[in-house]
């Protein structure tokens, strides 16, 4: 079997049969994702587990499908590296699909890897659709969306206040993977913050592109819902931008926009 090691998770049908290893968290969407990969198996990054262990449900839930699942400790590997998961990794999950075939917590990566590209077979069926990908709160400037995964970002989000629920993690260490749009705020979660900080590293290159960016505690928000990140996030980092701003760490993410942030954000856009 192939192994395929991404930074990001792939579209659908690219990873058909392989060993996926992704730098993602193995949340509920990145399990989604990565089973409509068309991928025989997966090993992703489990984020510091987080809220309600969202940084492994995508783990555990793939055993409903057949397909083998497992995910490195975040104080291993760089979240948002899939390649450094491959070659530092340590396994500190796995569902009951992959511990049938040997995979065990403490195990690493690379011999994970061997296991799973020899022995996992296709799941037996796909997942059932995912249903929340996006979601716009408000419709006055700056208007705020939610999203999920980068994917469901769109050009009009561009000034806009975007709130996911995506790790804060550079892919691969490449500052153009940062954000696809020019939102005025972006926050992310960030995913226990792990190895070399990677949970945090989005924030000073956005800082350099002007965007304000925020991650929020892993623990106060489930890693992969960007309706989580808006419900209960709590600031756990701002970048230089957000923080002239007055974001402030222990902050409630949704009270600081809606009071002092909205009225930065409105000046910094010829609002007020």
């Amino acid at each position: 079997m192939t192994i395929h090691v991404r930074s990001a998770l792939p579209a659908a049908g690219e990873a058909k049969g392989a060993l996926l290893i992704t730098g993602a968290e193995g949340s509920l969407v990145s399990a989604y994702l990565a089973a409509m990969s068309g991928a025989n198996a997966v090993i992703f990054n489990d984020a510091g587990v987080g809220l309600e262990k969202a940084g492994i449900a995508g783990v555990q839930q793939l055993d409903s499908i057949g397909m083998a699942a497992a995910a490195v400790s975040h104080l291993t590997a760089r979240i948002g590296d899939g390649k450094d998961a491959a070659s530092r990794g340590v396994i500190s999950h796995v569902n009951a699909t992959a511990a049938g075939l040997g995979v065990k917590v403490g195990m690493k990566c690379k011999q994970a890897a061997k296991i799973l590209s020899r022995q996992a077979h296709a799941p037996r069926d796909l997942p059932p659709p995912y249903a929340s990908w996006r979601s716009q709160l408000t419709t006055s400037a700056p208007e705020i969306v939610t999203v999920d995964s980068l994917t469901r970002l769109q050009a009009e989000d561009a000034g806009r206040i975007v709130v996911t629920g995506v790790h804060g993690g550079l892919h691969s260490g490449r500052p153009e993977s940062a954000l696809p749009v020019k939102a005025i705020l972006a926050v992310f979660n960030d995913a226990g913050g792990g190895i070399d900080g990677a949970g945090y590293s989005r924030l000073p290159v956005l800082g350099d592109r002007g965007i304000a960016a925020i991650t929020v505690y892993h623990d106060s928000a489930r890693i992969g819902e960007g309706a989580s990140t808006w419900k209960s996030g709590i600031i756990s980092k701002a970048n230089r931008v957000a923080a002239s701003w007055g974001a402030r760490e222990g902050a409630w993410l949704a009270e600081w926009i809606r009071g002092p942030g909205t009225d930065y954000m409105r000046r910094a856009l010829g609002l007020n």
